[in-house]
């Protein structure tokens, strides 16, 4: 027991967890800079039909984690239990059955994405006919990825289970900038869609292999201990059974705007779209780094320090708040300039508004960030859940109603007003669950949280 509470207070330590969000801001924000050159030169050579199926590719590589049905973020709260309770020579079999459940649900993934490549290609999509075969043989060449997509999941939620960002982020840096370069390369020789598709699956495949490869380095005895056994895979599922509603909601309600865009309007009409939201919900890199760290510390702390817990919750909430709120405001003033001096007054005329909309959007998203992960961390990943099975119906059909009434500028007015709604329930009933996380809001004990 003394080396578990030893283990705890070390994961749970102030600095570390600080220095591991500062480890993950670096790791998703150093791309930006890739993206920031790239995604001119890309709209300028491959158009706006074709720019418009890469970034449909983009956020289909992401999406393809929906169908790890909450085992990622399971593994993360189960390992991170474990790790506190000094429970670690179980970790090995629960890794590798994890992994096992994954795999097998990443094929039934593929194959239903490559079912459904050519209904998207020729059918759901408005694809320029001269493009749709092209885009075609990208859509299945996703569909490959789709294994290893989920596959990753597993393995880097491992790794945040074991506070390990460094690590993490020493693939994800190269792997962002990936994203947005490998395209570049491609562009010399072919300004086809298919081509720059397999650059971006081979990237993933290869951030898949250094995962696997950091994970044996973390744990060595995960390399010595292949086996699955059964009795994991019914508190996984449970675990994640809600989480995955959570996982196929929730980014359905991120990423549908585009598809309903694409189909309603023209893919070129997407790129007007999805290139200002790529850049605006760059923001949520702050959000994201902090309640990836935050979840497994949540779930570390849940049934043994709850003070702590709340402390942890209240000080990262705020220093969300006070970093993002200036921020925002500053930039839905100069979205107009700003789009103008990087993409062109015409592209701005038709984006500026889009963006200024989805900064608020992005706000509400960041401040609902850390409830959400603080109600998965507490054993209550059914609330989130719920709240996205309630909201996708009215988020679908006013984005419809939006969309057929304002155009691309309708999808960004319902993509904010959700995000809203969904930040306000979050909180409220993170407090109601938890009771008052911080008693205190300033001073010595909420400082001395993170440093």
């Amino acid at each position: 027991m003394a080396e578990s509470r030893t283990n705890n207070h070390r994961l749970l330590h102030g600095r570390l967890l600080a220095r591991n969000v500062i480890w993950n801001l670096l790791g998703t924000g150093s791309p930006l800079l890739v993206a920031f050159v790239s995604i001119p030169i890309l709209i300028h050579r491959l158009g706006a039909d074709r720019f418009g199926v890469i970034a449909l590719a983009w956020t289909l590589i992401g999406y393809a984690g929906l169908f790890d049905l909450g085992l990622g973020r399971a593994l993360t709260k189960l390992v991170s239990e474990k790790l506190g309770s000094g429970r670690e020579e179980e970790i090995p079999e629960l890794f590798w059955t994890s992994q096992a459940m994954m795999t097998v649900l990443g094929f039934v993934g593929a194959a239903v994405f490559a079912l459904g490549s050519y209904q998207l290609a020729y059918g759901i999509l408005k694809i320029p006919t001269a493009i749709q075969s092209d885009a075609l043989y990208s859509f299945y060449a996703l569909a490959v990825s789709v294994p290893i997509v989920i596959s990753t999941a597993g393995l880097r939620g491992f790794l945040e289970a074991q506070q390990a960002f460094g690590l993490i982020n020493l693939i994800r840096v190269p792997m962002g900038i990936f994203t947005f370069a490998g395209p570049l390369l491609v562009l010399p020789f072919s300004a086809h869609i298919f081509p720059i598709t397999v650059v971006l699956v081979a990237g993933r495949v290869a951030g898949w292999m250094a995962h696997l490869y950091l994970c044996f380095r973390v744990m060595p005895a995960l390399a010595r201990e292949l086996a699955v056994r059964p009795q994991h895979i019914r508190p996984l599922f449970i675990l994640g059974g809600w989480m995955t509603v959570s996982n196929v909601a929730g980014p359905m309600m991120l990423y549908i705007d585009r598809f309903v865009i694409g189909a309603l309007v023209s893919t070129a009409a997407v790129t007007y779209y999805a290139t200002p939201y790529e850049v605006v919900t760059k923001l949520l890199i702050l959000s994201s780094a902090v309640s990836a760290v935050m979840f497994p510390a949540f779930s570390l702390s849940s049934n043994q320090d709850r003070h702590r817990l709340g402390a942890l919750y209240r000080a990262t909430t705020l220093y969300i708040l006070a970093i993002l709120l200036p921020l925002v405001g500053v930039l839905i003033m100069i979205a107009r300039p700003g789009l103008s001096l990087w993409l062109g007054s015409d592209f701005a005329m038709h984006s500026y508004r889009i963006a200024q909309l989805l900064l608020v959007g992005t706000l509400a998203l960041a401040t609902g960030a850390l409830p959400f992960a603080l109600l998965q961390g507490l054993g209550r990943p059914d609330i989130p859940a719920k709240l996205n099975l309630v909201e996708f119906p009215f988020y679908a059909a006013a984005l419809y109603w939006l969309i057929q009434t304002y155009g691309v500028t309708g999808a960004a007015v319902a993509w904010m007003l959700r995000a809203s709604v969904d930040a306000v329930l979050l909180i409220f009933l993170a407090h109601r669950i938890q009771g008052n996380p911080a008693p205190q809001v300033a001073g010595s004990p909420v400082e001395s949280v993170m440093f």
